[in-house]
């Protein structure tokens, strides 16, 4: 079976992204969203208008690869940035939590992440998202390069070949 770690992580992310704004009414963007940078490291807002399913998304697949509990100070960490600070040396400073807490208080209303004592982590429905949209992306991903199909199951690549791949 292909998880969401044997996938190339920005189709991942882009097709769940996609999903989370077509199916889970409970994950949409606060009034706030187009006007908010995504931390004090950057100049401007986004600039694509669907950044938070995007960062949801990215969000869902580090909990799938850490497979322990992470907390928002792990999530600060990780969507932090460099600074620069005019002639002084660049300082590494961390996201602002708001808009992580929110997204994870929404993806728990929508059951697809539980809190714990140590952080959040994610329900078996939402590892079973990703491993789904993952299939979806290899499956793709197989059908525009041929070539990585023998990276799939034997079932799968008949799907995508035609024919199984030890057969001339």
């Amino acid at each position: 079976m292909v998880t969401a770690l044997e996938v190339p992580a920005d189709k991942l992310i882009a097709k769940l992204a996609q999903y989370l704004k077509e199916n889970v009414p409970e994950v949409k963007p606060p009034h706030w969203a187009t006007f908010v940078k995504t931390g004090c490291f950057k100049e401007k807002p986004p600039e694509d208008p669907n950044w938070w399913y995007y960062r949801a998304a990215s969000i869902l697949r580090k909990l799938y690869k850490a497979g322990e509990p992470m907390g928002l100070t792990e999530f600060r960490r990780e969507y932090g940035g460099r600074k620069r600070r005019g002639v002084r040396p660049e300082r590494t400073y961390r996201a602002p939590g708001n808009a992580i807490r929110k997204i994870l208080q929404q993806l728990e209303q929508a059951q697809l992440v539980r809190k714990t004592r140590r952080g959040r982590v994610l329900t078996p429905q939402g590892r079973a998202l990703l491993d789904r949209i993952a299939l979806e992306v290899a499956l793709e991903t197989a059908s525009e390069n041929p070539e990585l199909a023998k990276y799939l199951p034997a079932s799968l690549r008949v799907k995508i070949l035609g024919a199984p791949s030890g057969s001339t």
